[in-house]
This record gives C-alpha cells, sequence and structure tokens, in this order.
C-alpha cells in the first residue's frame, strides 16, 4: 500500500491551522501539492480570504489553477503558516530540504512564518541524516565552494540535468550535493556550511518546524 492516502487525509487534517485571512506558504513536491488542493476546496466552501505565498513555479502552477490568491514573500511582513515537505527528517527534528532546488525560497518563507507544518512519509524519518545535503551556491563560487566543502569532511558534486547540463534554480543559481556521510551535528554543519563565500542556503535548516505528520503506509498518520 502507498502512502498516498494517508498524505491526503491528513492534509485534511492540517487544514485546522488554517483561518480566514491567513498568509500561507506553500511548498513544493508531491505533499504539498495534496495540500494545496485540500486548501482550495476548504477556500472555496468557507469562502476564506487567503493568499498564499508559493516556493516554486511547480506549486504555484498547481495553486494557480485551482484559483488561490498569491503573494510574493517580499509583500507581506510575516507568514501565518507554511506548510511543505521534507527529504529527511532526523531524531532531532531538524530537516533537509532541496531535493528539488527550492530551499533559498522555501528557507526564507520558514523565517517568516509563525508556524512551520511540516508533511513527510514515514521513510523520511532518520535517527541521523544520512542522504547528501543540497547546497545553492552562485555560479561563481562552485570551486571554492567545493574545495570548502571538502574542507568541511564532505564530498560535493555539481547537480546535473539527464543530459549533463548543470541544474539551475529558479534564481539562477547552481546547487552542490554534498555528501558528509552520517551527520550528528547537523546544526554546527549548516552554520560552517552558510560562512562559505558563496553559498546562499544550505539544505539542512534551522528552524525546526512546529508540527510535523508523519504518512504511514496503512492511510494512517502521526502527529509530532
Amino acid at each position: 500500500m502507498s502512502y498516498d492516502s494517508a498524505i491526503s487525509a491528513l492534509s485534511s487534517n492540517a487544514l485546522k491551522f488554517v483561518k480566514d485571512d491567513y498568509v500561507i506558504g506553500l511548498g513544493s513536491g508531491r505533499a504539498a501539492t495534496v495540500f494545496v488542493k485540500s486548501l482550495a476546496k476548504l477556500i472555496k466552501l468557507k469562502n476564506y480570504n487567503i493568499k498564499g505565498i508559493p516556493t516554486s513555479l511547480q506549486i504555484k502552477s498547481v495553486a494557480e489553477k485551482l484559483g488561490i490568491p498569491l503573494v510574493e514573500a517580499d509583500q507581506v511582513d510575516y507568514i501565518d503558516v507554511v506548510f511543505d515537505g521534507a527529504d529527511q527528517i532526523d531524531s532531532q527534528k531538524f530537516v533537509i530540504k532541496g531535493g528539488g532546488g527550492a530551499l533559498l525560497r522555501e528557507n526564507i518563507l520558514f523565517s517568516l512564518a509563525k508556524k512551520v507544518v511540516v508533511i513527510a512519509d514515514k521513510t523520511k524519518f532518520v535517527k541521523n541524516f544520512t542522504r547528501t545535503v543540497p547546497v545553492e551556491i552562485h555560479p561563481l563560487a562552485r570551486n571554492s565552494v567545493i574545495n570548502s566543502i571538502k574542507r568541511l569532511g564532505g564530498d560535493a558534486q555539481l547537480r546535473s540535468l539527464d543530459r549533463g547540463y548543470p541544474f539551475f534554480t529558479e534564481n539562477g543559481n547552481i546547487i552542490l550535493d554534498c555528501d558528509f556521510g552520517t551527520i550528528k551535528n547537523p546544526k554546527v554543519l549548516t552554520q560552517k556550511i552558510k560562512q562559505t563565500a558563496g553559498v546562499l542556503e544550505s539544505g539542512i535548516f534551522l528552524r525546526k518546524p512546529d508540527v510535523i505528520y508523519r504518512a504511514k503506509t496503512d492511510g494512517k498518520f502521526d502527529i509530532l
């Protein structure tokens, strides 16, 4: 059995954090897309005055088709609640994001949010981070940041498309996927990464979620 039914159920449950006149951050990816569809139904049912702030063109397109009014992050002083997914969540409740390349915009929304709600399936939960850490950098800093990552004990690879062309973010930057093995102190590591000239954002977010939904294969979910 897949996680789809659980993600659909928890997306409906997560609507309890939405109120009229809220500004809502809309994360990217599969789970966020399911939530946005549930949000659109709620807005129509309750006639809510909601404004959404998308983290990527992918989720912006979904929200536009569903008729959700959108604004940009620089048009608001704060966001009432952000709903987003995660690539990995450790036992300290830190998250790794950026598998889809939207980590810079996602982190900006996290920083503006009064509440952060993360939705993820059970496979994303680990004791310690083991996956690569996406790092968004300015293209001019590619070699210098790769060398800095090496000094931190990591192996940095330029993210590329299928044909070998570099992957560019919606901000015109590139991403290094950095392998540090098992990460036991993510806070210290991400602070060191972000001190490097040319680094715009690390995929290890220092702002922890306030609420975490964990989808299970039996169609049920936990709230952490």
